[in-house]
């Protein structure tokens, strides 16, 4: 079982997020005493009891203001039995990005339904999102069961409606009232009908699979350390996997094999090295291997063309032709989608990039089927994308044309990341001036 548990929660306005995270946080006692007298004063003349729990995640003054969560809140707290980082995300439709933001981390998804709606389009909506980000551990969490008399009949065709939707993901329900504090911490003596797990004793006891040490390898080269004529090192982050002195590796997208020699750190070397490890790598052979290059133990992808799953982040619209920068682990690379996107929109598209790019799919890890989208007008990062599968280079057009062969262009004479993002703005000015 993992000693660290990452969850998000999601779900329609009003359902009570909050105010379950707030209850989680007041009766686990993981609040400080100043919190609660601050939130004491602040719940005066509100309709929420003597303590309006959402108040402890809600903290910018538009959320108390209109009762609503707006940015993702990140609380940390802890049990005798584990630890716990909690991400309270907005269920609004038009705060979707924060919501796939909070999400991208989590290990487990609890999403919530009010009793007396049952399960609606939001529901669905960020059910979906969570299956997208690979998360397939969720609490359906039934609330305000208080409002509806603590009705078996609601709660099992709530859950009947939603296991229509659940997918590949394992669902434990639990009906509750956050408010009252039903089957957060312990079982309530509403529900005897009941017989699982309070939301506490669930998520201290359920085990997800989070050990990336027993993935592949991969080791995204972030810089060529050569402090003398005898020494070259790549230094890098180990993404998933583990690594020992003399195993064979594959240095992609150049396809060349060599042996690890040397697992260099700056308290010595070591035999062996894992993820999450920051370490520097030196090989047995002199291979040509630079910024944005991975090291690999296994089968990977690498290509210029792939299918993945989009959320859009940028108020300007996506257009078909418009060229982006995809950043990549630790690789920048020009980039087109073949479909256009709006603000919060999620779908699938097909990515060509300028350059090859080495990935997996995001079910199989997280960090080498991820990217982001960036504008290099803006700077802003206009989506985030999680790789579905490879597309065969035969397919569609072969080579980008126009405005785009031109940014491409640019992006492969630089000699260096940094390089190539000025030389595309560059041209980006060009041609829209």
């Amino acid at each position: 079982m993992a000693d660290l548990l990452r969850i998000c929660t999601a779900g329609n306005v009003d359902d009570g997020k909050s105010t379950l995270i707030g209850r989680l946080l007041y009766d686990s006692r993981s609040v400080y005493e100043d919190q609660i007298h601050s939130v004491t004063a602040a719940s005066r003349n509100r309709t929420a009891g003597p303590i309006d729990f959402s108040l402890f995640t809600d903290g910018l003054r538009a959320e108390r203001e209109q009762g609503i969560t707006i940015d993702v809140a990140y609380r940390y707290f802890a049990t005798a039995r584990r630890k716990f980082i909690l991400a309270d995300t907005p269920g609004h439709e038009q705060y979707t990005r924060n919501m796939a933001t909070g999400a991208s981390t989590a290990d487990l998804a609890i999403l919530l339904v009010d009793a007396r709606h049952g399960v609606r389009e939001q529901t669905r909506r960020h059910a979906r999102i969570a299956q997208l980000l690979g998360i397939t551990d969720l609490v359906l969490a039934v609330n305000k069961m208080d409002l509806v008399g603590y009705d078996r009949r609601i709660f099992d065709d709530i859950r009947s409606a939603f296991a229509e939707i659940q997918g590949d993901a394992s669902v434990h329900a639990i009906p509750m009232s956050a408010l009252n504090g039903d089957n957060v911490i312990t079982a309530s003596a509403s529900t005897p009908w009941f017989d699982g797990p309070s939301l506490l004793d669930h998520l201290e006891t359920v085990e997800v699979d989070t050990d990336v040490t027993r993935r592949p390898f991969r080791f995204p080269v972030q810089l060529v350390v050569r402090p003398s004529d005898d020494f070259r090192g790549y230094a890098g982050q180990i993404c998933s996997g583990t690594i020992n002195v003399g195993d064979s590796i594959t240095v992609w997208p150049a396809n060349r094999s060599s042996r690890i020699q040397r697992i260099v750190t700056w308290d010595g070397d070591l035999e062996q090295a894992f993820a999450p490890m920051s370490v520097t790598l030196t090989l047995e052979d002199e291979l040509d291997i630079s910024r944005g290059d991975v090291l690999v133990n296994g089968a990977t992808e690498s290509g210029t063309r792939f299918d993945a799953d989009i959320v859009w982040m940028d108020e300007r619209p996506l257009d078909v032709g418009r060229v982006y920068l995809l950043k990549h682990g630790t690789t920048t690379v020009s980039a087109e989608l073949d479909r256009p996107f709006t603000l919060n929109e999620i779908g699938t598209a097909t990515v060509i990039a300028s350059r090859p790019v080495v990935f997996d799919s995001y079910r199989a890890d997280r960090a080498t089927g991820s990217f982001i989208l960036i504008d290099p007008a803006t700077n802003f990062t206009a989506g985030a994308g999680m790789i579905i599968r490879r597309v065969a280079e035969s397919r569609g057009t072969g080579q980008t044309a126009g405005a785009a062969g031109r940014l491409a262009q640019a992006a492969r004479m630089a000699a260096s990341e940094a390089e190539a993002v000025d030389a595309v703005r560059r041209v980006l000015e060009e041609i829209l001036t």
